[in-house]
């Protein structure tokens, strides 16, 4: 699943956030199917289980694969995974966060390892990169929910950090202790949001240019593309001139 700062626009580029439908699916089940096993299989009771429950369903992900995902917790079925994060720079030294939930760790460093490796970039050592980005929680919500007034007001009301906003989509941070009832209190104000989640907001954005960004899309993509990878971060910018040129 992509994650913020123009990765966005990688799920909607020619159709491939329908090409990639039941992959995503497969990551969400196994996010929630995670969470349930950390905590209570109530999302009620369970912040991370709730956020992934609240993603799936604005994947459109349908109930029963969402219930089946929760009740997979509590079997003995084998398969046991874990969190990993690797960091590393990709084209132009944008640095990057990839975040996965393994069965094997080998098998997952080696396919990012060699994703990097065969994509202009390179991994590196845990902490190479994560000290330019905040660890913070993410509520998104589409631009068609309000305008930015509107959103910043339900914010500032439900305790977040910041908003950003454009035409498409509205963007919440909060603490990371905050994101379970600051999502509560904006669903009051404004409904279901599209995504809540942790994730890593870049302290500084790099700008870069056509050549850059077509080398870096492909290194994302082919990461995101991988099984194990749950969300892929990067501290770069695209503009909607370079995304237009990309085609």
């Amino acid at each position: 699943m992509a994650g913020h700062s123009k990765f966005k626009n990688i799920m909607h580029r020619k159709g491939a956030q329908d090409k990639k439908r039941s992959a995503m699916f497969s990551k969400l089940s196994r996010e929630i199917t995670v969470a349930a096993k950390m905590g209570m299989p109530d999302p009620d009771m369970n912040p991370r289980l709730r956020a992934a429950v609240n993603a799936a369903k604005a994947q459109s992900m349908p109930k029963d694969n969402i219930q089946r995902a929760i009740d997979k917790a509590s079997k003995n079925d084998g398969e046991n995974y874990e969190e990993v994060r690797y960091e590393g720079y990709g084209p132009g030294g944008v640095a990057l966060i990839v975040e996965a939930l393994t069965d094997n760790r080998n098998r997952t460093a080696t396919n990012v390892r060699t994703a990097f490796s065969k994509n202009g970039g390179n991994l590196g050592a845990s902490g190479a990169v994560s000290h330019g980005f905040e660890r913070l929680g993410l509520i998104e919500y589409p631009g068609s929910v309000g305008d930015e007034d509107k959103v910043l007001e339900a914010a500032i009301e439900a305790g977040a950090q910041d908003v950003e906003s454009d035409e498409e989509s509205h963007s919440v941070w909060t603490a990371v202790e905050d994101l379970h009832e600051v999502a509560r209190e904006l669903e009051k104000a404004l409904g279901e949001a599209e995504g809540v989640k942790l994730a890593w907001k870049p302290n500084i954005k790099v700008d870069v240019d056509a050549d850059t960004a077509s080398t870096l899309l492909k290194l994302v993509d082919t990461l995101d593309d991988d099984d194990d990878v749950q969300t892929v971060w990067g501290n770069y910018e695209i503009s909607d001139e370079v995304m237009e040129q990309l085609g």
